[in-house]
């Protein structure tokens, strides 16, 4: 009467260089990183909208400091081309889950082509956009 059950070794440790996920694992996962960059970064946002808003003397700063102008430091402009991609990701990614939500595109290749689109569409306007700012 006693059945004997057969446990499976369970990996002491995850190792995430191993595991393969999907292109759509990888898209919400790059969705969740960009959310909270933009979080984090929202008070610098808000600061540099201010500024921008400001006086005359305070636009000049902003654009001496944040790199919009020809002496500009290459790292501040990395850092807002970063956050550029993170706010265009974000946006592609979230009208993908809007629509999975509404059960449009559930289907595995409907799924799989979305989450290309979305990185392409991210990237390319993430390009299109820096080179516009740079």
């Amino acid at each position: 009467m006693a059945e004997a059950t057969v446990r499976k070794a369970r990996p002491k440790h995850l190792n995430l260089v191993q595991i393969r996920l999907p292109l759509p694992g990888i898209v919400s996962i790059l969705h969740r990183i960009s959310g909270v960059a933009l979080f984090l970064c929202l008070p610098l946002l808000l600061w540099l909208f201010g500024a921008s808003l400001g006086s005359q003397e305070e636009l000049e700063s902003f654009y001496a400091v944040f790199g919009f102008s020809v002496l500009g430091l290459p790292i501040v402009k990395l850092v807002l081309l970063g956050l550029l991609w993170s706010f265009l990701h974000h946006f592609c990614a979230g009208i993908r889950f809007l629509l999975l939500d509404m059960h449009i595109g559930i289907e595995l290749p409907a799924a799989r082509m979305s989450s290309v689109i979305v990185l392409v569409v991210s990237l390319a306007l993430t390009v299109v956009t820096g080179a516009l700012i740079w």
